[in-house]
């Protein structure tokens, strides 16, 4: 994590892919890095200002590897608690966690983060429209556009 003054978005790299049903489980890792790519391409929507975007991985989508725009961290044990290590970490910077997952958004909100669903990472493209699932695009998957 580099920049203090640009908000910090930490994905739940499982949680995101994982919420639509698009064959990612065949390829977790190469789910993990067309989230990753989607994410480098098109960052945060509706945000104005500098952002810093990390995603989280775990379990076999490990060694994915970061990019210009993404940093990509491997969890050394449980994803979500990686991810509230994180948020503790940013002190007082402005935080954002991207995730579902209603536990770990209880965990960081508590410590001051905002939260908000994987819609807003998966689905948004360039210009705020829709776009294909990141994660949709593997060997053996059917790509979904059903927002």
């Amino acid at each position: 994590m580099n920049d203090s003054a640009a908000l910090l978005v930490i994905v739940d790299a499982a949680n995101v892919v994982g919420s639509v049903p698009d064959g990612w489980w065949r390829d977790r890792r190469g789910a993990a890095e067309r989230l990753r790519d989607h994410l480098a391409a098109r960052g945060l929507p509706g945000r104005s200002g500098p952002v810093e975007i990390v995603l989280v991985v775990e379990g076999a989508a490990r060694g994915v590897d970061s990019v210009l725009g993404v940093e990509v961290a491997a969890a050394p044990g449980s994803g979500d608690d990686h991810m509230v290590a994180l948020v503790a970490e940013a002190g007082d910077r402005p935080v954002l966690v991207v995730t579902a997952d209603r536990e770990l958004r209880r965990r960081v909100t508590s410590l001051g983060a905002e939260v908000t669903g994987p819609r807003t990472v998966r689905h948004a493209g360039p210009a705020g429209g829709a776009s294909p699932s990141p994660a949709s695009d593997g060997p053996g998957s059917r790509r979904r556009g059903d927002g």
